[in-house]
């Protein structure tokens, strides 16, 4: 096999994804990027330098493409697959009553099961070079602390750290290191969504005015490094999530009255 250590990332085609990428081959790996936008990824591919970078279109929500997709990846890379991010997801909001099923099917099945599926089809890739491979789950500070107008968001948040604490039981054995990242409002262009439908309120103008930080994307990037090479299960991004983090375990009460408080959903 080669000794170029590689990484696969889906959502690569811009924000986290794009990032993670960029700062992985700047230190040497094989970078392959996934993602349903083929310009998205090629534009990706064109800020990294060099020839070590591969593409593939995959929709996250299909379970057998991921193999395909991983085999691929690990053939172009010399036969070995170090990392896979399960990065990939879509922004979902609006109080739950008003949501169309198709919403909550589409965040559910791209948000959750998309990150299970990567999981379960990187497990055989990551067991040839374990131990010190390594499963990198993108969750949120929605995953911390639930919010109005973001029940199905955090459920899928909530979930996909879930996901990271069982299989860093299950796969201990296998020696592959299973992390989630957890950032706040990072700076991408999901921030310039909606995140529901019927509305014309961007979600960054309501971080803005809720006084939030907005954390830069770069920091994402940075941590994903520190997830692969630490030892810690969950890691937090940005001021805002490292204090509803803290407020979460220390002062539960006033955090559940301050979220009553704010609870207008997105878009009203």
């Amino acid at each position: 096999m080669s000794e170029r250590r590689s990484i696969f990332i889906t959502g690569g085609g811009s924000g986290i994804g794009r990032a993670v990428a960029l700062y992985f081959a700047e230190r040497g790996w094989f970078v392959g990027v996934a993602d349903i936008n083929e310009q998205g990824m090629q534009d990706t591919l064109g800020l990294i330098e060099g020839g070590f970078k591969y593409s593939h279109r995959l929709d996250v929500r299909d379970r057998a493409a991921w193999d395909v997709a991983l085999e691929a990846f690990s053939t172009a890379a010399g036969g070995r697959i170090d990392v896979v991010v399960n990065n990939a997801g879509i922004a979902a909001g609006g109080d739950l009553v008003s949501m169309e099923k198709e919403e909550i099917d589409r965040c559910l099945d791209i948000n959750l099961k998309g990150v299970l599926y990567g999981a379960q089809a990187a497990h055989p890739h990551l067991m040839k070079t374990a131990p010190g491979s390594a499963l990198i789950n993108t969750a949120s500070a929605a995953g911390i602390m639930g919010g109005a107008g973001m029940s199905v968001y955090c459920a899928t948040k909530f979930g996909v750290r879930g996901i990271a604490e069982s299989l860093d039981a299950e796969w201990a054995a296998d020696g592959i290191k299973v992390a989630s990242i957890c950032p706040s409002f990072i700076d991408t262009p999901l921030l310039d969504g909606t995140g529901r439908r019927g509305s014309n309120e961007v979600i960054r103008d309501r971080v803005k005015q809720a006084g939030l930080e907005i954390t830069p994307v770069e920091e994402v990037a940075k941590t994903a490094w520190d997830a692969v090479h630490g030892q810690d299960l969950h890691y937090l991004v940005g001021k805002t999530a490292r204090k509803l983090n803290f407020a979460k375990r220390w002062m539960p009460g006033r955090l559940r009255a301050q979220a009553k408080a704010s609870s207008k959903p997105l878009g009203q």
